[in-house]
């Protein structure tokens, strides 16, 4: 934008002439010295006072994705008991004769008692007795663990040892070929401490 520029004296003489032939509306304005101020004032109007400067941007605070979000729970899944994972096993037996079998309705035809021994002391132990009940044609037989305390061997393990271990023993060769099915006794012959071994016919 040009700024105007102020009066030349060509503008002043050339005015002072106009204003003496011109009549004035309020008679009370006379003069060339009011009309100049009139006419410095519509050809150089007051300066406009400047505009005050925009306020500034304020800074946002610094940030970071999902900074406000609640830390996720952590979720500790809890290992399954032996009596679990038997359940999951899937029945392989006939449905009626394992329903009493359950409820404690059957008596075992033979009973081994592992409670108290290590696993090295067991494993052979169990492995005798099962293959020769098998032999015997006996079909349910009762392998006692105990709830166990831990085995005091040499290299620590956890408490109730052989209650975990005992079921993994007879569904791994070769006494998986013999076993038919694994449950948890019924309370009045051991409950959690014991287990029904259900053995096949022999071949």
């Amino acid at each position: 934008m040009r700024r105007r520029r102020g009066l030349t004296p060509e503008d002043r003489d050339l005015w002072s002439r106009v204003a003496r032939t011109a009549e004035p509306l309020d008679p009370k304005r006379k003069g060339q010295a009011a009309d100049l101020a009139a006419f410095s004032a519509f050809v150089a109007p007051p300066a406009v006072a400047p505009a005050a400067a925009p306020p500034q941007p304020q800074a946002m605070p610094r940030f970071r994705i999902g900074q406000a979000a609640k830390p996720a729970t952590p979720v500790v899944a809890r290992p399954q008991t032996p009596a679990e994972r038997l359940a999951q096993a899937g029945l392989r037996m006939d449905a009626r004769t394992h329903r009493k079998m359950s409820q404690g309705k059957l008596r075992p035809e033979a009973r081994l008692d592992l409670h108290g021994l290590t696993l090295a002391a067991a494993g052979p132990e169990l492995l005798r007795f099962i293959l020769s009940c098998h032999a015997s044609g006996l079909r349910l037989v009762l392998v006692i663990t105990g709830k166990g305390r831990g085995d005091h061997g040499p290299l620590p393990t956890r408490p109730g040892a052989l209650r975990h271990q005992v079921p993994y023993w007879l569904h791994s060769p070769p006494l998986a070929a013999v076993v038919q099915q694994v449950t948890t006794a019924h309370f009045r012959h051991g409950g959690d401490g014991a287990y029904y071994v259900y053995l096949r016919r022999p071949q």
